[in-house]
């Protein structure tokens, strides 16, 4: 489950009960078994974090009642299947349109993307400081990627986590080939980078070698 050590002990049963509505400290209390000064605690503390939100609402005479709800952030760390899609939307592409038409569709997808994911990224600079600044750009979006020099001077950028690593999976080169090259081209701003190695196609990383100009 992503994020699943944010939802381990008392804080996980929390946020596994705003998952099916909103919740007042008192209610908490009363569903875990704690006190209801210990519930208002773990509530401070996941709103501190950016994960539940209070929300107030009136129910006849009185104060209106405190209630905390799930944000964007705490539903995030629940599973979720968008690779199910994908992969659907994929096959039914390359049936209908070939795997020519599809390959383009992702490599204007990837440059795209690059447009976003780029603009924190220097238009100059050495080749080994672009990469430098592509592997903080990567690891925004969930990579785990640094950069190192070969013995020949080549500059490798090496990933150990594929953030559509199912999906990778399932159709190896169209999401290594296609998207996350052109991606990584994009990105760099170079004519050429080859792609030696990839979780999809069973590695235990993605190695991306930049071709210097």
């Amino acid at each position: 489950m992503p994020g699943a050590e944010q939802l381990e002990g008392t804080r996980g049963r929390i946020l596994e009960e705003l998952a099916t509505a909103p919740r007042t400290a008192r209610d908490l209390s009363i569903t875990l078994g704690i006190q209801e000064s210990a519930a208002r605690g773990h509530l401070d503390r996941l709103e501190e974090r950016g994960l539940v939100v209070p929300t107030f609402r009136r129910e006849g005479v009185g104060r209106p009642r405190k209630r905390y709800a799930l944000t964007g952030a705490g539903q995030e760390l629940f599973p979720k299947k968008y690779d199910l899609i994908l992969d659907t939307v994929v096959d039914e592409l390359i049936a209908r349109e070939g795997q020519e038409y599809v390959n383009r569709l992702f490599a204007n997808a990837a440059r795209r993307m690059a447009q976003e994911v780029a603009k924190g990224v220097p238009r100059s600079g050495s080749s080994e400081d672009r990469a430098e600044s592509v592997v903080r750009a990567l690891n925004r979006l969930g990579f785990r990627s640094t950069t190192s020099r070969g013995p020949d001077g080549s500059i490798r950028i090496t990933r150990t986590n594929c953030v559509f690593r199912h999906s990778a999976i399932a159709h190896p080169f169209l999401l290594c080939e296609v998207f996350d090259k052109n991606l990584t081209e994009a990105l760099l701003g170079h004519a050429g980078v080859d792609l030696v190695d990839s979780i999809g196609r069973g590695g235990l990383h993605c190695t991306h070698l930049i071709q210097l100009r």
